[in-house]
C-alpha cells in the first residue's frame, strides 16, 4: 500500500485519507456531514510533548497545564485531557459544568473571563476552584461580597494587562495590548493588588497575563513576564506574603498554512530563566495548541457552478458550521478525503444565505466534484464551539478516533432540538 503522511494523527493511503486506524469516507457514512472529527492520539501528543518541554526546563518548579475549555468544550475531549492529568481555564458557568462532567474537580479549575456574575462567582467558589482570576477592581469587590455572602475566603489572582505589542494573525486574537479589554491595566495593578490584600474575605493568592493567541515568538512573553515579576516584587516588598501562583496564559501558535509553529522547548526554557528564584507554581493555559491539530471538519460537496468567471464549489458545510474564515478570514486547509488528480482555483462555499459563507476563497484545490468529500484541516479549535444554528441549521455531530475505533461524542442536532426551548403558544403574564 503506498502511505503519504498529511499531519500527525492524520494519512493517506491508496489515495484515501485516516484519522489514525479509521478512513474518514467511513466516518461519513455512517455518521453524516458535516461533522466534526478528532484524534485523540494527536491530543495526547500535543500535551505530552508541552508537559515533556516542561519537565526538562522547569525540574523544580511546580507546574500545571490547564486547558483553554473555550478551545473545544466537547465532553470525551476534556475527557482525555483529564486523563493526562490536565486541568482546566473555563470562563463561564457552562464551562464548569462541563469541566465537572467530565471529571475535573474544583482544584483542577481556574476561572477566568472579563465578565463573571455574581451567580457564576457564587459557582465557582462553592465549586472550590483554584482560583478566581480577576479582571477589574469592579470585580474583586463583587467577589468580596459574593465571598461575604457565602462565609468563604475566595482565592484571587488578578489578570494583569502587562501592555505589550503582539504579532498574530488576526487583532481579535491580542489580548495584552494597552486598551483592551482584558485585564487590569499595568499602572492600576499595584493598587487594586493592595486593595485585594486587605479584603477579609479574599486571599489574593497571585498574578495572571494572557497576551493573545497564535504567538510563536518567546519575546512578548519576555516581556510581559519581567512586567509582571516587577510588580510580584513590589507587592512582596509591601507585606503581600500570599502570593504563590504565577499564570502565564497560553497562545503557543500552531501552522495553518505556512506559519512558524511555537517553538515549545524555548518557550519552556524562557519560562524557566524568567521564574528562576520567584518561589511560585506556574500555571500555563494553552487551547488551541493542544486540540487545533487535532481535528478535521468533514464536508459534502453539494454542488459545482460557474458565475462571474468564478468556479464556486458549494458544500453541505457553511460558517455556521465554521465561523473563522469569514469572522477571522482565517485560512484552513481544505483536502479531499479521496486523492482527486486534477485541480481547480475555486471559492468553497456554504449554503447559508450569507455571501460571508466561504470555507475559502479562489483556493488552488482538488477538483472535487459533487458526492465528494473534503476534509477541513485544523479544525479542533475554535470550530464547534462557535458554531450556530444560523438559517435554522442543526449543529453537526462531533465524533473522537482513537486507534482504529471511533465513536459518536456529539450527536447531531435533529431539527426538534432546533426549537425545543421556544413556544409559539405563550403563557402571558400580567404586570
Amino acid at each position: 500500500m503506498g502511505e503519504s503522511v498529511l499531519t500527525s494523527g492524520f494519512s493517506r493511503v491508496d489515495g484515501a485519507m485516516f484519522v489514525e486506524g479509521v478512513p474518514l469516507e467511513r466516518i461519513a457514512e455512517a455518521v453524516g456531514t458535516p461533522t466534526y472529527v478528532y484524534s485523540a492520539g494527536r491530543i495526547r501528543e500535543q500535551y505530552r510533548r508541552l508537559e515533556s518541554a516542561l519537565m526538562a526546563a522547569l525540574p523544580d518548579v511546580p507546574h500545571r497545564i490547564h486547558f483553554s475549555v473555550k478551545a473545544n468544550s466537547n465532553l470525551a475531549v476534556l475527557r482525555t485531557l483529564q486523563e493526562l492529568g490536565a486541568g482546566v481555564d473555563i470562563v463561564s458557568a457552562g464551562e464548569l459544568f462541563r469541566a465537572r462532567e467530565a471529571g475535573f474537580g474544583g482544584a483542577d479549575v481556574v476561572f477566568s473571563g472579563v465578565g463573571k456574575t455574581a451567580d457564576e462567582l457564587a459557582q465557582a467558589l462553592a465549586g472550590k476552584v483554584l482560583f478566581i482570576n480577576v479582571e477589574s477592581e469592579g470585580e474583586l469587590l463583587l467577589v468580596e461580597q459574593v465571598a461575604a455572602e457565602h462565609g468563604v475566603v475566595a482565592p484571587v489572582t488578578l489578570r494583569v494587562n502587562p501592555e505589550v505589542t503582539v504579532e498574530s494573525p488576526h487583532e481579535y486574537i491580542r489580548t495584552g495590548e494597552k486598551g483592551h479589554k482584558f485585564g487590569i491595566p499595568y499602572d492600576d495593578a499595584e493598587h487594586v493588588a493592595m486593595i485585594a490584600h486587605a479584603l477579609p474575605h479574599v486571599q489574593l493568592v497571585g498574578l495572571d497575563m494572557h497576551i493573545g493567541s497564535q504567538i510563536a515568538v518567546w519575546e512578548p512573553y519576555s516581556s510581559a513576564l519581567t512586567r509582571l515579576k516587577t510588580l510580584l516584587a513590589s507587592l512582596r516588598a509591601q507585606g503581600v506574603n500570599t502570593l504563590k501562583w504565577l499564570d502565564i496564559g497560553g497562545g503557543l501558535a500552531v501552522t495553518y498554512d505556512d506559519e512558524a509553529p511555537a517553538d515549545v522547548e524555548r518557550f519552556a526554557r524562557g519560562v524557566a530563566e524568567a521564574v528562576r528564584g520567584l518561589d511560585v507554581s506556574i500555571v500555563l493555559e494553552p487551547g488551541r495548541f493542544l486540540v487545533a491539530e487535532s481535528g478535521v471538519l468533514l464536508a459534502r460537496v453539494l454542488y459545482r457552478k460557474r458565475s462571474g468567471g468564478k468556479e464556486y464549489i458549494i458544500t453541505d458545510a457553511g460558517m455556521n458550521d465554521l465561523v473563522r474564515p469569514s469572522h477571522y478570514q482565517a485560512y484552513h486547509r481544505i483536502d479531499a478525503v479521496q486523492d482527486v488528480g486534477e485541480r481547480v482555483v475555486a471559492d468553497v462555499v456554504g449554503p447559508v444565505c450569507e455571501s460571508g459563507d466561504f470555507l475559502a476563497l479562489a483556493r488552488d484545490m482538488p477538483a472535487v466534484e459533487p458526492g465528494d468529500l473534503l476534509a477541513v484541516q485544523t479544525a479542533g479549535a475554535y470550530g464547534f464551539v462557535m458554531s450556530s444554528n444560523y438559517n435554522s441549521r442543526p449543529k453537526p455531530a462531533e465524533v473522537l478516533v482513537e486507534g482504529d475505533r471511533f465513536a459518536v461524542a456529539t450527536e447531531r442536532e435533529r431539527l426538534e432540538d432546533l426549537v425545543r426551548l421556544e413556544r409559539a403558544h405563550l403563557q402571558w403574564r400580567s404586570v
